[in-house]
Parts: C-alpha cells; structure tokens; sequence
C-alpha cells in the first residue's frame, strides 16, 4: 500500500502479548525498519533494544542469552544492559567499552499486552501509555471480571500491506459495518471528538425492536491513543472489550493484534474460558477482524475522497489529527 505518509509513526504499539515474552529468554523482533531484541530479565521486567551487538553485529536475539539483567551475545559473550550500555567482555572482565551503547526503547506491560514507544530520533514517550479498564467510566467491570485474551481470544496477522492510519480511519466509518460485517442494522456516529494524542468516538447501534430513532440496544465507547492502537468497549446488547492495534513492521508493511477480554459467566472464577464461549467468540467475533483485512490488503489509498456529507466532517478531522504523529517525511516512492 503505497500512502503520502512515513511508515515511522509516533506512538505506543503493541509487539505482542506477555506470555510470548517468557523468563530468561530473547527474542527476536522486527519493527519500524529495524531488527530488535526483546528479553525479560531475571527480575520479570522486559527490554527492548536494538537487535545486533555492538562488537561485531550478531543478532542478540538469535541465540542471546539473559544474565541477570543483561542480554548476553552468542558470538563473543558481549554482555549488554537494560540501558543499552555495555556491561561486559569475557576477556576483559574489568574493562566494558563505555563508548558503546545500544538504543533502548520505553516498553510497558498492561493487561497481557507489550507495548513499545517509538519515535524515530529516539525521543522518550510524549504521553503515558492510558489504561484500557479506566478510559471508559460508564463502564465499571475490572480485568478480574472477564476471561483473559491470551491464547484463545487473540489473533496476529503478520506483514500485511496496512497502514496504521488506514486502520484509524474504520473510526467515523459507520456505513461498512453492513457490506463488510454483514451487519443487519447501520450504526451511527454518536459523537467525536479530537483530545491531544486521543482520537475519541462513540457508536450507537439503533434499537430495531423500538420506534423511537435515537434509542440504541448497543454503545461502543472506542478511543485510539496515537495511531498504533484502538480500545472499544461495548455496553447494552454485549458488554467485551477489545483492543487492535497496527504496527509497522517494515515500510509498507505491518502486523496487526487483536485481543478481546470476554465477560466472565456469573460464578466463574477461572481466567480460562470455556468451550462454549471460546467457540461463539472464535466464530462470531475474531473473525471481523480478517473482514476488515480482506479490504486492506488490496485497497488504494484515496488523498481527496468524494465522501458522503454524513461522512465528511469526522472523516478528514481524523485525517488532520493524524498529523501530529508524522515526525520524519515519507520515503520517496520509486514507481
């Protein structure tokens, strides 16, 4: 997908969820143009940096070792902290080149999901990472009560032709549920509205059973924190959450997540759902994702679309707040 934007955007974006991180263990990674390494440490916690040692470039991620808080490299045992500093040569023990330094990016575990900062110069985070169960108020339910994402209600597909702001731009798009989704009723925009970093929506589904127009069986509260990732949570006729997120891999290319936190049953204590409902979400709710991509996959990007007038307004104030994340210019395509 060829678009008039840089493939290096600003933001948080999920690089997986927290059991493919396990202890003392690397991993390799691949995002923004860029190998990467990520490992979580003796004390739990995971690091991301970049994915060749300094010495002599093998991949810590192919073979490295944890020691300690350290990432350790295959080829010379070239230790490496979490702050990207060397911390260790073999063969002189008493001597780290302190002149080397790997670059470290900002990484956050919240709810079973991994996400890392990225901002091309390096620059720290502009904004904290917002917590999915406290965006919505009217929607009280904590993470206790639902069954956990990971590995039944997740889904990943990997270097896709999709932009993450293709994806933000599903936001004001109500009028697709019925040719993509299949869906019987049209949701309606209810509201929107731009805050900072925060692109801010709320869709209503009208409620077929009543007269009354602006009566809605189904409201879903959405909020994108940058471009890397959308939170939904729904309230009336279902009451999950969901988050989905894009994130660069390459230029023109990205991998997209897809998590869904499903209510527990009344007097289940277990975070493993049961068969039953794993088999009614898999098949009703996983794959609207996949919909969405069939799209994606082979979709031009439009600079100046001849919208609708319903669509128009929130359509292009999404296209503008978008901006803000842009902070290097495109690659020059070579067509």
């Amino acid at each position: 997908m060829e678009v008039p934007f840089t493939w290096k955007v600003t933001g948080w974006f999920v690089i997986g969820w927290s059991p493919e991180f396990p202890s003392g263990e690397t991993k390799p990674l691949r995002y923004f143009g860029e190998d990467l390494v990520a490992y979580r440490d003796d004390s739990g916690e995971i690091h991301v940096m970049t994915g060749h040692c300094k010495h002599l470039g093998a991949h810590l991620g192919h073979g490295g070792k944890v020691v300690g808080d350290c990432v350790e490299c295959p080829f010379h045992g070239w230790r490496w902290g979490p702050d990207g500093s060397n911390r260790y040569i073999p063969y002189e023990p008493d001597r780290p080149n302190q002149l080397l330094k790997l670059r470290v990016y900002p990484v956050v575990e919240q709810h079973g999901i991994v996400f890392m900062w990225y901002q091309p110069d390096g620059k720290p985070p502009q904004w904290e990472l917002p917590d999915i169960f406290t965006k919505f108020p009217e929607i009280t339910a904590g993470p206790e009560e639902y069954y956990r994402i990971y590995p039944e209600f997740s889904r990943r597909a990997e270097r896709e032709p999709v932009h993450p702001q293709i994806v933000a731009e599903n936001g004001p798009d109500s009028s697709h549920f019925r040719y993509v989704h299949g869906a019987s009723v049209t949701p309606v925009c209810l509201d929107w509205k731009a805050v900072d970093n925060e692109w801010q929506f709320l869709t209503g589904w009208p409620d077929v059973t009543s007269d009354d127009p602006d009566k809605m069986s189904l409201r879903i509260h959405s909020h994108f924190s940058g471009l890397g990732y959308a939170v939904s949570a729904f309230e009336g006729a279902q009451n999950h959450r969901l988050i989905f997120a894009c994130t660069p891999v390459d230029d023109g290319y990205s991998d997209l997540f897809y998590s869904i936190w499903w209510p527990k049953r009344t007097g289940d204590e277990s975070d493993i759902p049961p068969e039953d409902i794993r088999a009614k979400v898999e098949s009703r709710f996983l794959v609207t994702v996949f919909e969405d991509l069939d799209i994606w996959r082979y979709q031009k990007y439009v600079e100046r679309p001849p919208l609708a007038r319903i669509d128009a307004k929130p359509y292009m104030a999404l296209r503008r707040w978008a901006t803000q994340f842009y902070d290097v210019e495109p690659v020059a395509s070579n067509g």
